[in-house]
């Protein structure tokens, strides 16, 4: 990752695969839909999931959305979705008419989630998300807790043989094999996808798997925010202008 790049605005969509097929990996908060306080108390634009829909005609199919959040959670804020979609960090894909890519994922044992319950009780500010796939810790409310929340979350994971992915204001304890980057290749080796010039459109360090697994599929990231430390080529300023870039 490059720290000091200052990376320019990426040109519309239509015109950057210069002709090639694009395939378009969307994150969601973040880039999609503005950080909130709680990952409940989110805003979703006006009829995301229609206008969603109509990019991933424009591009035969050749769209998904990769996100941290687990797909009941996705359909809960924008119904059902009849676009290919990965989530729980890209454990869990499927495409376009629901069926299933790759194998199904697990979910962490019930004991590591009372663990990190036990060590949500004893920072005020701290918040755990139970997720289908995994747990998050959320400090947003007191960031002052970040570096005792992550060595805490690194060591329960390492001893139970998880990953701790750390993010904005937050760390989230999943499988070793759930990285975006995964839903990146699953998607890419099949139609509609294979073929086509991956670009990988997100705001966190997660999705940093993304950006990687679309260079080397020949593509690209585009990073959205002002985060600088970074392997994408573009940069958008906020989720509202990730819209107009995809003219949805």
């Amino acid at each position: 990752m490059d720290q000091f790049r200052t990376l320019t605005t990426p040109p519309p969509p239509d015109a950057l695969a210069q002709g090639a097929s694009l395939a378009l990996f969307l994150d969601f908060d973040g880039t999609l839909v503005d950080i909130a306080p709680t990952p409940e108390s989110i805003a979703v634009p006006d009829r995301l999931a229609m206008r969603l829909l109509t990019l991933s005609k424009r591009l035969d199919g050749r769209m998904a959305l990769v996100s941290g959040r687990s797909l009941a959670d996705l359909d809960e804020h924008l119904g059902p979705l009849g676009i290919a979609r990965a989530g729980s960090h890209g454990s869990d894909c499927l495409s376009a008419d629901g069926a299933r890519i790759g194998a199904p994922p697990r979910a962490i044992d019930p004991a590591i989630e009372r663990e990190l319950g036990v060590l949500a009780a004893s920072y005020p500010g701290l918040f755990l998300e139970r997720k289908s796939h995994g747990a998050a810790l959320h400090f947003r409310a007191a960031p002052a807790l970040e570096a005792d929340v992550t060595e805490a979350a690194q060591t329960i994971a390492e001893r139970h043989g998880l990953q701790a992915k750390s993010g904005k204001c937050v760390v989230e304890l999943v499988r070793p094999e759930a990285s975006k980057a995964n839903a990146v290749q699953q998607f890419m080796s099949a139609a509609p996808f294979a073929g086509a010039i991956p670009v990988f459109v997100g705001d966190d360090v997660t999705d940093e798997d993304g950006f990687r697994a679309a260079s080397d599929l020949g593509g690209f990231g585009v990073i959205v925010g002002n985060r600088h430390e970074t392997s994408a080529r573009y940069r958008i300023n906020d989720p509202s202008s990730v819209l107009r870039w995809l003219q949805i």
